[in-house]
């Protein structure tokens, strides 16, 4: 704001030369002479620049010009001619007047001309030195020449193949023309100096009007007012100030800044370093660097400094620094900066810890975050109990080291997996130790050796009990052996921190149990072992998911007549309800495969069965737990025939490798998945199949993925199982490694079956004639082959079986009769068929019936027996095994009571 003006304060008049004298005088006078010196200087150096880049620029084009010429085609050929004048001299005039040069000589290299711009001295000799160009080196340099003057001029050799000089090519550009082009810069400089010269006149007085109007007109005795003035305020106010010069002597410093720095009485036109400052302040204050806020150590104060250079009218540069004490602030601001901090760690644990349902790697995830951030060492220590995901029991049980982390790779610490002692009777109470030396209180609670942590240096812990829902899941530990102890606060905060985590691990540790209880059941739900068959040899595999047990499941499953079912299927989803509803799948195949329905009949059964269960459910808990989604695959073989009869219900399609290693995706109708058929029928395939090739049924895991489309899962399957030669197992071990290297992200089942056929000479059939007088031959026709088998021990339960079948099936069946014995080594089957659907059954015979007993003596003699529907009609079938026991009799050869039982059709 501008000072009023005393009354009575006489009006100054000044002339013009006193106003010349004044500061704004002297300030314009002496912008304008620095102008016209910098426009001057600027104009000589813009001129001999530019004679200096014009000069160079003649020396290129003359270089260019030489070396093209020299260089074109037919130059080298015209020189060697007889007559090179003739051929070179019009080509160098062309070449002289399109590049605008002075002139292009070409000469022998004994110096004899052959080209001229003046024709009259062609032949003659050259002036001036070319023995550099002779010897292989361009030759440039600037001379006075005839008839040009003074000019640039380039000599360049022409060498033929062989490196030989055959002549050589000058090119010159007259240097006036060089100077023709400063000189039509001049102008163009001179304007440009006369406007740069106006526009910095302008400027200076401009500033000089402004420095003007800012002093107000004040007249010394003002001015030494207005000093007094400022001194008092500058001394008055609660914030140092001093000024430094630029060769570091103090030339001000007010009260406060003395204070502050505590500064002798002459401190005053002293250097800084005589000051006796810390070291640090001293050179920041000599250095007159710019900083803001950059906080230095005065004897036990805190000072913020804030700096900045300035210029001093005898243009020596100084710098003008403010101090501030900030002790007491810079301690409300630590103690801020730490609360910060720690809401940061816990932000961050909140984030970090718990990322995973799992218990370990959740405890290391709490130490990872502690380590470096609020301690240098973390030790967690759990029930033994709660890591395999059970109840840790409340109190008494076993501590387990889980977890050991530090800064540095040294610790002095039990390792992983040590029992490190037994919970107590009471919960364990939070604890914290500053000096570990000074304590006893926590020898026995750690495990730890006491002389190995303060021989590390560890020398303060807090321990904090992991405590979720009431129950305490283990202890953790943390151990400083840098920086300053623990404080009460950072007890606190460890307790938080512990509270977080211990919720966390208590998640964690209640999936571990689920995941059990999940795997448990489908692990008890999925077959322990699959049968030995004659028909084919299997090998499988079942991978669950990352993400917990699902429903994928397979089966191999023996049936009549040599005969086996294979079996694959999927429930979509994971957990119990999916393992649940595998296992009712499977149990519901087997029911249907005892049966022994084809497979588009089964599915039938089995979709009808599952839309019945989705109903069901449905109206019992609203919704919520539909078999929806339910796949499967189900193919039978027949080891007699080699055909295998294949359906499936909205699941991936069979591989089948051939025995030469061919594999191929036989077409297999697709039906929609159990539950959605709506009363659409499923269809059968039959695939023949020769003996050694090879089935594989699979899931869609196996093939599909997100990253990957699954027609190239398909194609990577084929690829890995196109090998000749290999057994079951080592097929399914080189799908996997070739399909799943990093393992499954949804559940497996793969299922390989390599097949047999049953030998001709093992299978023996018989047409049997519709009258009862057929059964005797038929006896004696069975009893010679059973001889021709080896199996006469078995031939009398063998021939009465028969004797049974075969009547009753001329009895009550219709024709065509006929009979099929089956040997697969261990055992024989027996298949009488007729074309009769009219299934037989047992039935209590009376006393007095003299018939009736016939079924009974084939349950009792055979291991198996039973009836199944052909498209024909049915077939009568029993099993007998043809392995001898451990007494030496053969198996099934034993006399049964005959009690009253009536077999009848």
């Amino acid at each position: 704001m501008r000072a009023p003006r005393r009354q009575g304060r006489p009006s100054r008049t000044r002339s013009a030369p006193a106003r010349s004298r004044s500061v704004a005088g002297q300030v314009f006078l002496l912008h304008l002479s620095v102008v016209v010196l910098l426009v001057l200087a600027a104009v000589a150096a813009l001129v001999l620049q530019a004679r200096s880049t014009s000069l160079q620029e003649a020396r290129d084009r003359s270089l260019v010009g030489a070396q093209a010429f020299a260089q074109a085609p037919g130059t080298l050929a015209a020189m060697r001619s007889d007559d090179p004048s003739a051929l070179l001299q019009p080509r160098a005039e062309a070449a002289r007047k399109r590049s605008g040069v002075s002139y292009v000589i070409a000469f022998s290299p004994s110096g004899v001309r052959w080209t001229h711009p003046d024709a009259g001295l062609i032949g003659r000799r050259v002036t001036g030195s070319f023995a550099d160009a002779l010897s292989d080196r361009v030759h440039q340099a600037t001379y006075d020449t005839p008839g040009v003057g003074r000019s640039v001029d380039t000599m360049v050799p022409v060498e033929d193949a062989g490196g030989r000089v055959v002549g050589l090519v000058s090119v010159g550009i007259a240097v006036h023309s060089v100077d023709a082009q400063v000189t039509e810069q001049l102008p163009l400089l001179a304007v440009s100096a006369a406007g740069a010269l106006l526009l910095a006149t302008a400027g200076s007085a401009l500033v000089s009007r402004r420095l003007r109007r800012q002093t107000h007109g004040l007249d010394p005795a003002e001015m030494t007012r207005m000093y007094e003035h400022h001194d008092a305020v500058l001394h008055s106010v609660r914030e140092g100030v001093i000024v430094v010069g630029g060769t570091g002597t103090l030339l001000l410093a007010n009260d406060e800044a003395r204070r502050l720095l505590d500064l002798p009485p002459d401190a005053e036109q002293r250097s800084i370093g005589e000051l006796g400052l810390e070291p640090g302040t001293a050179a920041l204050l000599s250095s007159g660097r710019p900083t803001a806020d950059e906080v230095h150590l005065a004897g036990d104060r805190l000072i913020a400094v804030n700096q900045r250079p300035v210029d001093g009218r005898s243009g020596t540069a100084g710098s003008v620094a403010t101090l501030r004490d900030t002790t007491e602030l810079r301690a409300l601001a630590g103690r801020a900066e730490v609360a910060r901090d720690r809401l940061q760690l816990l932000y961050d644990a909140g984030v970090r810890v718990g990322s995973t349902l799992d218990v370990e790697r959740t405890a290391r995830e709490l130490a990872e975050v502690a380590v470096g951030r609020f301690a240098d060492f973390v030790t967690v220590e759990l029930l033994d109990a709660v890591p395999r995901g059970e109840d840790p029991g409340g109190e008494g049980g076993e501590l387990v080291r889980t977890v050991v982390h530090g800064v540095r790779g040294d610790r002095p610490f039990h390792p992983a997996g040590t029992k490190v002692g037994r919970l107590p009777d009471s919960d364990r109470q939070d604890l914290l130790v500053r000096e570990l030396a000074a304590s006893d209180s926590w020898r026995g609670r750690t495990g730890e050796s006491a002389a190995g942590l303060l021989g590390a240096g560890v020398r303060s812990l807090v321990s904090v009990p992991l405590r979720a829902r009431g129950v305490v899941l283990g202890v953790v530990n943390f151990w400083r052996a840098e920086g300053g102890p623990f404080e009460p606060e950072d007890l606190s905060f460890a307790v938080e921190l512990a509270a977080r985590a211990a919720v966390s691990v208590d998640n964690a540790r209640h999936y571990t149990r689920e995941h059990a209880m999940a795997v448990a059941l489908q692990r008890s739900l999925l077959p322990h072992g699959l049968p030995e068959h004659s028909g084919v040899e299997v090998a499988h595999r079942y991978l669950p998911a990352d993400s917990g047990v699902g429903g994928d499941w397979f089966d191999v499953i023996p049936l009549p007549g040599a005969r086996v079912a294979l079996v694959v299927g999927d429930v979509v989803g994971h957990g119990l309800h999916a393992a649940a509803t595998m296992g009712r799948l499977r149990t519901a195949v087997h029911n249907f495969s005892a049966l022994d329905l084809p497979p588009d009949e089964l599915l039938a059964h089995l979709d009808e069965l599952v839309a019945r269960i989705d109903q069901g459910e449905t109206e019992a808990d609203g919704g919520g737990t539909a078999v929806t989604g339910a796949t499967c695959l189900y193919a039978i073989y027949d080891p007699v025939s080699g055909v295998c009869s294949v359906a499936r219900a909205g699941h991936p399609g069979p591989a089948v490798v051939h025995p030469d290693g061919r594999a191929e995706y036989p077409d297999v109708p697709v039906a929609p998945p159990l539950g959605l058929g709506a009363g659409l029928p499923y269809e059968t395939a039959e695939i023949r199949l020769a003996e050694g090739s090879q089935l594989a049924l699979y899931t869609d895991g196996l093939v599909e993925d997100r990253e990957r489309d699954i027609d190239v899962g398909l194609e990577l399957l084929r690829g890995a199982l196109a090998r000749p030669g290999r057994t079951p197992e080592e097929t399914c071990r080189a799908v996997l490694a070739a399909l799943l290297p990093s393992g499954p992200r949804d559940d497996v089942a793969l299922l390989v079956a390599r097949t047999r056929l049953l030998a001709p000479e093992r299978v023996a059939e018989w047409d049997v004639p519709s009258e009862p007088a057929a059964v005797a031959r038929v006896r004696a026709d069975v009893t010679r082959r059973l001889d021709a088998w080896g199996l006469g021990e078995v031939s009398f339960a063998a021939e009465l079986m028969i004797s049974e079948l075969v009547t009753n099936a001329i009895r009550y069946g219709a024709a065509p009769i006929r009979l099929r014995l089956l040997h697969d080594g261990a055992s024989l089957i027996c298949e009488v068929a007729d074309g009769s659907s009219t299934s037989p059954h047992l039935r209590r015979a009376a006393t007095t019936d003299e018939g009736g007993r016939g079924l009974f003596l084939v349950a009792q003699f055979a291991e198996r027996w039973g009836t199944r529907y052909t498209a024909r009609g049915k077939v009568i079938w029993t099993e007998q095994p043809v392995r001898r026991d451990v007494s030496g009799d053969p198996a099934g050869a034993v006399e049964p009571a005959l009690p009253s039982w009536d077999a009848s059709l």
